[in-house]
Formats: structure tokens, C-alpha cells, sequence
């Protein structure tokens, strides 16, 4: 990969820090796993994430737009009809999002001191 110096932490450091910022909300990284599986219109989104308030998922809707993960589309139809989905960013960091996954099944329930369950591992590595 890269020989570890103090400038590529804080290099590495800083990356992590501006993925934050662009996906720091406590829902964001559940509306893009929800994303990834197509287009959705808010209430679909909202009800696949049960505890999820309406302000809250406005609020990071909007911020995932801003931030060009997530694509805003308007539908000319009586009552308007608004589509959220992934741009190329947006599905690029479901990478990340299947990483996740497979570390938390890997080490879900785990003592500290244990190893991680490499059968787990294999089978959620995509």
C-alpha cells in the first residue's frame, strides 16, 4: 500500500475527516444502503427506515444532495412526485457500505481478545 510517515496519517486522517463530513449523519450511511437498491420516493425511504423523523431525513437528503451522493428528481404529476437515488458518488460509496458489513459480521458479539470469525469473513467478502 504506502509506508506509514506522519504525513500520509495526517493525509489519511484528513480523507477520513471529509467522508465524514460529507456522510456524518447518524442515518446517511442506512439511506444510501437504501439507495443502492434503486430509486425511492421519500415515504418509501422514510417508512424502510421505521425510527427515522421526517425533519431528520430532509435534513440529510438535502445535505447528500449538496454533497452530490444523491440525486434529487421531480415528476411533473398531480401531487408532485419526488425520486431520491444514488449518483455515480453515491454508488461508488456503497463500496464502503459492503466493508461494513462484512467487518461487522466478522467481529459481531466478539470479546475483544478474540479472533475474527474468518469463515464470516469469506463468506460476506464480495
Amino acid at each position: 500500500m504506502f509506508e506509514e510517515t506522519e504525513e500520509t496519517n495526517r493525509i489519511c486522517n484528513n480523507a477520513i475527516a471529509e467522508v465524514l463530513n460529507v456522510i456524518g449523519f447518524k442515518w446517511a450511511f442506512l439511506v444510501i444502503g437504501h439507495l443502492s437498491y434503486g430509486a425511492q420516493r421519500f415515504n418509501q425511504l422514510r417508512r424502510s427506515l421505521n425510527n427515522v423523523s421526517t425533519q431528520s431525513l430532509t435534513v440529510i437528503l438535502r445535505n447528500l444532495e449538496e454533497q452530490g451522493v444523491v440525486r434529487r428528481e421531480v415528476f411533473a404529476t398531480v401531487p408532485v412526485t419526488v425520486e431520491y437515488s444514488l449518483t455515480d458518488k453515491g454508488k461508488d460509496f456503497v463500496n464502503v457500505l459492503k466493508e461494513m458489513h462484512r467487518w461487522g459480521l466478522a467481529w459481531k458479539e466478539r470479546p475483544d481478545d478474540a479472533e475474527p470469525d474468518e469463515k464470516l469473513l469469506k463468506e460476506a467478502s464480495i
